[in-house]
């Protein structure tokens, strides 16, 4: 199994970024996609998940600000970052809950991008 993150970078307090994690490998079925975030010297903590079906949770430092969203077809999830704060710098880690081809059950993370939020 591959996570591909992508969309992490530099910006400016106010402004927005996307971030994209895209899975592949033996998975035939993700029922979770999510996104934590670890800052220097904190403990990882969730921003964002969301399942096959819908549903969501936010972290409460992020709700309002940010979206989270997957295309199931393309077992890819989305997380939009809005109104960026300095807070916000961390480096985010996307996580999948999945079954592979024998029914096991599995909760594998990326190597994880850096979002840095400065002026």
């Amino acid at each position: 199994v591959q996570l591909v993150e992508s969309g992490g970078g530099l910006v400016q307090p106010g402004g927005s970024l996307r971030l994209s994690c895209v899975a592949s490998g033996s998975i035939v079925s993700i029922y979770a996609m999510g996104w934590h975030r670890q800052a220097p010297g904190k403990q990882r903590e969730l921003v964002a998940d969301i399942t096959s079906g819908g549903s969501t949770r936010y972290g409460d430092s992020v709700k309002g600000r940010f979206t989270i969203s997957r295309d199931n077809a393309k077992n890819t999830v989305y997380l939009d970052l809005n109104s960026l704060i300095p807070e916000d710098t961390a480096v985010y880690y996307c996580n999948i809950e999945y079954t592979d081809y024998d029914g096991w059950e599995y909760d594998y993370w990326g190597q994880g991008t850096q979002v840095t939020v400065s002026s």
